[in-house]
């Protein structure tokens, strides 16, 4: 099938991440959120970062006006079901994600390809609860989305080949690279990723070094672009929390146990740079470690 209409659920950072690069490759995008001012937040970050690309001279003027004038926003989700392909980029818990879709079943169309942008959850468990398994996959962008090459297609154990075929060439427009993942906890990305960023949030909690010192040798000396414990204030420790659970309860290893400290910064509601404080308080005019 060919996908030319693109359903947008959420307007946090990936979804208007999303929606700026599929309006940029030429998709009719319409993206909801329950919020009106996330809406107008989205739209105006995503004319702001289009903005900063022909600055660049990434993209001409031409581009990005053509690309803002194919988002359209609604609050409505059922106004969702007319499009071809429905991306979900709501927030990392099941039960969330879960209730969206079954809003949302009622309204489709035959055709319709369903999506989660989950970077944990179950595919084929979402899957099962819908009345279209075989149209249903993972659709998984890194974070930030305009900038970052790499989409996860994950099948469930019901996706058909025609779905996955449509979902990789709308990754090929885009101009990205797809890696085929295995429906198991983590995919592949965050399977790796986080394990890595729990043991240096243990490396911390254990005092073998600092938040500085930890970023610092990690950037240093195994050439990463952003320490460990930056990196996870980046993508929100609440999230790389929820990640780390879904391995430890999914997988049934000790290793992949949350750090302690870990938890303890999201029960402070330290989740990182939104919300200004994390492993770094990004409160001043430079980060300040806070260990």
């Amino acid at each position: 099938m060919t996908i030319n209409t693109i359903g947008i659920v959420g307007a946090g950072q990936m979804g208007n991440g999303i929606a700026h690069v599929m309006a940029l490759a030429g998709y009719e995008v319409l993206l909801t959120d329950i919020s009106s001012d996330a809406l107008d937040a989205s739209v105006a970050l995503i004319d702001k970062n289009l903005d900063r690309q022909v600055s660049r001279e990434k993209i001409s003027l031409a581009e990005k006006n053509a690309a803002m004038k194919n988002i359209t926003t609604t609050l409505a989700l059922s106004d969702l079901g007319a499009t071809d392909l429905v991306i979900e980029a709501a927030t990392e818990r099941e039960k969330i994600k879960q209730s969206i879709f079954d809003e949302l079943l009622p309204h489709l169309q035959p055709h319709t390809i369903l999506t989660s942008n989950t970077s944990s959850i179950s595919i084929t468990r979402l899957a099962s609860r819908t009345d279209r398994p075989e149209k249903f996959m993972g659709f998984h962008f890194m974070n930030p989305v305009p900038v970052m090459k790499l989409v996860e297609l994950i099948r469930g154990i019901a996706t058909d080949e025609p779905t996955f075929k449509a979902c990789h060439e709308v990754v090929e427009r885009l101009g990205k690279t797809s890696a085929s993942a295995e429906d198991f906890p983590g995919f592949i990305v965050n399977r790796i990723l986080m394990p890595m960023i729990n043991e240096a949030v243990y490396t911390l909690y254990e005092g073998v070094g600092n938040v500085s010192s930890i970023d610092s040798s990690m950037r240093l000396g195994a050439n990463h672009p952003m320490g460990p414990l930056e990196l996870a204030d980046f993508i929100g420790l609440d999230t790389c929390l929820a990640i780390m659970n879904v391995l430890h309860d999914g997988l049934a290893d000790t290793k992949y146990r949350p750090c302690p400290l870990l938890t303890k910064y999201v029960e402070a509601g330290w989740l990182g740079r939104k919300t200004g404080r994390g492993f770094y308080d990004y409160r001043g005019d430079e980060p300040v470690a806070t260990r």
